[in-house]
């Protein structure tokens, strides 16, 4: 093996007498986090009914250690050797097999997976209540297909002509969080109404009740979320809801009538006009009648990117894409532009499968909705980290980008006079970052009582 030092090649030996060495020493600000805000101890009384033996290990540690795990970026129960290998750093971690009797009890009690997903909104609470409470939350559903590669419990066909399964999510866009999470088989339909109101219902079982009444609550999806039972529960529930609507002929037909004069130019978020998009009222075209009083109707129009296929539904070059809202905003520029943002989503989910979800690990289907429940914790146990406690690119980095330049940085440990000190690469150019960060999380208040 040969390194290189001022352009010249140098010989390595290696050796095995090292001393104070840990790897992923950024990682156990995850954990500390999950301390801070709350999450261990709610889930060590939401689980209570699973320890056995009084000096076993606490189940809501274990399921803390789970999470963490994830989101360092494992994705089978035997990574928790990351941890379990360096408790100097997170202290004593379960053996795989107290880990999997865990999730196996958690899986076979509706009490307990209930109790674990309270003790995530007891979590959310308190980390809302450091950080304040957003004032509005979109809450962005959508399905994602995950493969298995054996014969799994209601692993089916899928419309892509896959085999696995075909979960149903939901995640906050303003504050990045996953909300809620449903496993289905493969063949499940993308526009089942029952499955989006029970998600959506989940979602919305996660926000703290301390702040529920004062949030503005806006439901967004694709055109599968265009169905009579999604909207009309979101009408009874005060929700506002923008979702996809299926290009039509009479709708085509409709757009084809609309005056030049009344397209407008489609607008970034940050208000700038976009280089390619128009937008145009469609409400009055297009009979709305099935639909709830007030919904309206936004169409947007863009040219085909070149050597994109066109279809038989795109007209002179251009494409459209209609939006189905409630909301009031006479700026019609805003609401398409408010709906584009659900694309965010997509991120989400490539995120999570980064993070545990790409595989569900067990042939067992309730133990892979426990799984699911665990990379929702995951998902927010990063996130959270992010919000509270780094600033900048750090802040809103993808959990690759941040296991690579926090998560996972190398240290040495070093023990004098009943003191550790964690020494960073001085030269490694997020030491300053993540040094900064673990200051900081000393200074926030650990959860009362």
């Amino acid at each position: 093996m040969k390194v290189q030092r001022d352009g010249r090649d140098l010989k390595v030996v290696v050796t095995s007498d090292g001393a104070g060495l840990v790897s992923h020493a950024g990682s156990a600000l995850l954990s500390r986090v999950a301390d801070k805000v709350g999450l261990t101890r709610a889930l060590s009384v939401g689980l209570a009914g699973v320890k056995e033996r009084q000096r076993g290990h606490d189940p809501g540690r274990v399921v803390r250690d789970l999470a963490v795990m994830l989101a360092d970026g494992g994705d089978a129960v035997c990574d928790l050797g990351g941890q379990r290998d360096q408790a100097v750093l997170f202290g004593a971690v379960c053996s795989d097999s107290t880990a999997f009797r865990v999730i196996d009890k958690i899986a076979n009690d509706p009490a307990l997976l209930d109790g674990l997903r309270a003790a995530h909104a007891r979590a959310r609470e308190r980390v809302w209540k450091l950080t304040g409470p957003p004032q509005a939350l979109t809450i962005d559903i959508d399905a994602t297909l995950i493969t298995a590669h054996s014969e799994k419990e209601r692993a089916s066909g899928n419309y892509k002509g896959g085999f696995g399964f075909h979960p149903l999510l939901a995640y906050g866009d303003e504050n990045r969080e996953a909300m809620a999470g449903i496993l289905r088989p493969g063949r499940a339909g993308s526009n089942t109404a029952a499955d989006q109101i029970a998600v959506a219902a989940r979602a919305l079982e996660q926000i703290p009740a301390a702040y529920a009444e004062g949030i503005e609550l806006l439901l967004r999806a694709d055109s599968a979320g265009a169905v009579h039972g999604l909207i009309d529960w979101c009408r009874e529930g005060n929700i506002r809801y923008s979702v996809g609507y299926e290009l039509t002929d009479q709708v085509r037909e409709a757009i084809l009538r609309i005056p030049e004069n009344t397209w407008v130019p489609a607008i970034t978020p940050q208000g700038w006009t976009r280089g390619n998009g128009e937008v145009a009222e469609l409400t009055g075209g297009v009979d709305l009648k099935a639909w709830p009083a007030g919904s309206r109707l936004i169409v947007r129009r863009e040219r085909a990117h070149p050597g994109a296929q066109l279809s038989f539904t795109d007209h002179d070059g251009h494409r459209f894409q209609v939006v189905l809202t409630d909301q009031t905003d006479p700026d019609i520029q805003v609401l398409e532009c408010r709906h584009r943002q659900r694309a965010h989503i997509e991120d989400d989910i490539r995120n999570d499968k980064d993070t545990g979800l790409r595989k569900l690990p067990f042939h067992d289907y309730n133990l892979n909705e426990v799984w699911l429940e665990l990379v929702l914790i995951a998902h927010n146990l990063i996130i959270w980290t992010q919000t509270l406690l780094l600033h900048g690119d750090l802040a809103k980095a993808e959990p690759k980008r941040l296991r690579y330049r926090l998560l996972h940085v190398a240290a040495r440990l070093a023990l004098h006079a009943r003191q550790a000190r964690l020494r960073l690469q001085a030269t490694w150019p997020w030491a300053a970052a993540l040094a900064a960060a673990f200051t900081r999380l000393e200074t926030i208040p650990g959860p009362p009582g």
